[in-house]
């Protein structure tokens, strides 16, 4: 794996964990609230935020 990759899920690693770090009573309550959601919702919501991650990468390159 090059290093890039590594770099780019330890970046990954940290942001998921702001949140929970920063903020836990709010991740607690957005999670709580998200698994009320169904399946459908939850999958277009990640779709959308990989095609965001996507045109992110491809503008910022």
């Amino acid at each position: 794996m090059s290093q890039e990759w590594l770099i780019a899920i330890g970046l990954f690693m940290v942001f998921e964990g702001l949140m929970p770090a920063l903020f836990p009573k709010i991740w607690k309550k957005t999670m709580t609230e998200a698994i009320k959601n169904p399946d459908s919702q939850l999958r277009i919501i990640g779709i959308i935020s990989m095609l965001i991650g996507l045109a992110w990468i491809y503008f910022v390159k």
